[in-house]
């Protein structure tokens, strides 16, 4: 287990589960010494997360995850000692959120032409502030079918191959970019993600890169000549090759390494909040990105 964690997910993205203050108390419960609220597209619970750390042994950053994208590539950038008080993030928050509603319906009906069916009124008792996500379609289908007798649910079920984190995992396999359930959303470039985070003050850190860029040296080159200033090359998605692999990029190109569980809560049940071993480097993490974030 970790001291730190810098990318956990609160009830103010769509697919979280725990509130920042209850998120505070399951931080200090791990023995984290700093964490970062890194909600999708929203700082929302950033305030709130200090507030219920204030007085405590714990240190909340403030950070948001946004949604980006890079040569047709759907990205996630992290953003570090922001000024999470600015218009900017909060004009993204709306935005994004009024294609999410959008685009809920077109989901449901795509998930269902694939032959899996669900409770649209336990979709509606699920969603959050409306948006129906693949993690919550992926809830729903699995109690709609009681019997157990849809074959395409298997896998997330039980013992099944994919049931180790059920609803991202179908999320992944039936939701995500390229695949058949698969329903886009105009976010911002990776560039434009970069210049926002830095003009307010904050810094820039590639998300979980194993999971989108794989181990592509030449495509992760061109993703570093866009200005971010580091690599989460600690992650709970991340096997050890990866590891290594980012690791050596970052230190090559004079990044910061990070460390994060991207915990969620029921929609990731196999993540752990500081369950991302780090190799012991959490003191040099720290000192680092605190020192870029006060430069």
């Amino acid at each position: 287990m970790a001291t730190i964690d810098l990318h956990i997910h609160s009830n103010c993205s769509d697919d979280g589960e725990f509130s920042p203050a209850e998120l505070v108390e399951f931080c200090l419960g791990a023995g984290l010494t700093h964490a970062a609220i890194a909600d999708h597209n929203s700082v929302k619970g950033v305030a709130q997360a200090q507030g219920a750390a204030e007085g405590t042994s714990l240190r909340i950053i403030p950070a948001l995850e946004m949604d980006c994208h890079f040569e047709g590539i759907a990205l996630h950038l992290l953003g570090y000692g922001i000024d999470h008080s600015a218009s900017i993030f909060l004009q993204i928050e709306r935005d994004i959120h009024r294609q999410e509603l959008e685009t809920s319906t077109r989901r449901m009906r795509l998930v269902r032409q694939l032959g899996i069916d669900f409770d649209d009124d336990l979709i509606a008792s699920l969603a959050h502030n409306g948006v129906v996500t693949g993690e919550v379609i992926a809830e729903a289908a699995l109690h709609h079918d009681v019997k157990s007798e849809n074959s395409l649910l298997d896998p997330y079920r039980g013992s099944g191959t994919r049931s180790d984190n059920p609803f991202v995992n179908f999320y992944w396999d039936f939701c995500a970019q390229g695949k058949p359930a698969h329903v886009p959303i105009d976010y911002i470039s990776l560039a434009q993600a970069v210049e926002i985070i830095r003009a307010n003050r904050g810094v820039a850190v590639l998300a979980h890169p194993g999971l989108q860029v794989k181990e592509d040296g030449g495509l992760l080159a061109r993703i570093i000549a866009e200005g971010v200033n580091g690599i989460e090359v600690y992650s709970s998605y991340h096997t050890r090759e990866q590891e290594q692999f980012y690791r050596e990029a970052a230190r090559d190109n004079g990044l910061l390494l990070t460390c994060g569980s991207d915990f969620h809560g029921k929609t990731k049940p196999g993540i752990k909040i500081g369950g991302t071993d780090c190799e012991g480097l959490e003191a040099d993490i720290i000192a680092a990105l605190m020192c870029r974030i006060m430069h």
